[in-house]
């Protein structure tokens, strides 16, 4: 057991009785003398620093004929950096006591490391090689790749991951949101060591990074830190523009597969982050489905006709689009009543709106769940903190939020299950064929 992985099984003994005072997160903005900011928790609680960043672009970066790019790049970044090559690399890492990982999605490649505050040097300095200096080894890369591939052939023997493919492309058409983050076996073996850091120079600058450290740290060593991993990056991002997509909605697609359960998904208009209009449809979505056990459609669905285990609904935002998804899975010889029972839900939702009694349930709920979901830990707080920053809601939105969310009104939220639910959504059926009746 490393002394990081210790020091954190420590850490969950104690979480419980500081989670209540990191509801009040006191933040502060850092900016380096090379123009980095970041937006800093100090914690001495425990001697742990938590780093988090993304750059912003993603796999919707990745050439066309290329895809997969990003996603094999983050697998890389601790398979040799500078002078290290992999092996070295990684028992310096161990010996360092930290622990760093990368991940990419469409929209960005992040990274974070935690470290122990009294092995932050080592620790730091490594973060920087990963960072700057990657070294896109061909043994690495084919290593890297050849797992990649393996799971790009077990997902082809697999109806639901071929489904969410044929999904995505049906409701993204040619938009890089249709593309597999993961690439495909031709697309990968096209892959270069070439292409690889002409990506990570475009994609990785001073100019498209959103930092966030919890732990401890002080305002004055995190900006020396700040310069020290990113200050050596370029300046300007070289970003390939990529437009705004609206799913494709009112179509149904039936992949027939005879599996004992079918599987449904209803997409419906969402909201950006940035409307006025966000809460009052997290909160519409929080009553009708995202509430789990409090939601009308675990109610109608699984407790009342038990016809699912689990119903949900979920408010998707990803930078260049928006929208309301709803999923379950079903016996194949219920799935035409579940559906009709989801729709009829949905309808009188968006004809009646909430009660105002679930508005303040869900009010309630979004307020007390905060802390729990996004602050129980110095990686959650600084993840937190990122996303903060990628969806530009200000340094202060924690405070902010509540009087945000208590302002939000019953119309408010009316208005917003009419603009969202009364359109036919796009539907995805994965399973035996069925005919839908009118009503569950």
């Amino acid at each position: 057991m490393s002394a990081l992985t210790l020091m954190l099984a420590l850490v969950f003994l104690v979480l419980p009785a500081v989670v209540a005072a990191r509801a009040e997160v006191r933040i502060q903005e850092v900016k380096s003398d090379k123009g980095i900011t970041a937006w800093l928790v100090e914690d001495y609680s425990v001697p742990i620093i938590a780093i988090k960043f993304l750059f912003d672009g993603g796999s919707t970066q990745d050439p066309v004929g290329k895809e997969g790019l990003a996603n094999l790049m983050t697998g890389l970044f601790d398979e040799g950096a500078g002078d290290l090559d992999s092996d070295a690399f990684q028992i310096r890492l161990d010996e360092a006591g930290a622990e760093m990982g990368f991940n990419e999605s469409n929209d960005a490649v992040g990274g974070g490391m935690r470290m122990l505050a009294d092995r932050q040097d080592e620790a730091f300095e490594l973060l920087k090689l990963a960072v700057e200096k990657p070294r896109f080894d061909q043994a690495p890369i084919d290593r890297i790749r050849s797992q990649i591939v393996s799971g790009i052939v077990a997902n082809a023997r697999d109806p639901e991951a071929q489904a969410a493919r044929k999904w995505a492309e049906a409701v993204y058409g040619e938009h890089p949101y249709a593309r597999p983050d993961q690439g495909t076996e031709k697309s990968l073996a096209t892959i270069t060591a070439d292409d690889l850091r002409a990506f990570h120079k475009a994609n990785f600058t001073r100019q498209n990074i959103h930092v966030a450290v919890v732990g401890a740290i002080d305002a004055e060593t995190l900006k020396k830190r700040l310069d020290q991993v990113f200050g050596g990056l370029p300046e300007k991002a070289e970003l390939r523009a990529v437009e705004r997509v609206e799913p494709k909605l009112r179509q149904t697609m039936h992949i027939e597969y005879p599996l004992p359960q079918t599987s449904l998904q209803l997409i419906y208009p969402g909201v950006p982050r940035e409307a006025p209009d966000f809460l009052a449809a997290a909160l519409m979505e929080h009553i009708l489905g995202g509430g789990t056990f409090s939601s009308r459609l675990f109610d109608e669905v699984r407790e009342k006709r038990g016809l699912a285990y689990s119903v949900s609904s979920a408010l998707i935002n990803q930078e260049h689009a928006s929208s309301l998804i709803i999923g379950t899975a079903t016996r194949s010889d219920r799935a035409a009543e579940t559906l009709a029972v989801i729709r009829d839900v949905i309808g009188k939702m968006a004809e009646e709106g909430p009660t105002e009694a679930e508005l303040e349930a869900a009010k309630k709920y979004m307020l007390g769940a905060y802390a729990i979901n996004n602050l129980d830990s110095s990686g959650a707080i600084a993840s937190t903190l990122v996303d903060l920053q990628t969806d530009k809601l200000g340094i202060d939105y924690m405070q902010r939020r509540i009087d945000l969310i208590n302002a939000v009104t019953l119309d408010q939220v009316k208005a917003a299950a009419r603009k969202l639910l009364t359109v036919e959504p796009a539907v995805m059926i994965l399973g035996p064929k069925f005919a839908e009746t009118s009503k569950g």
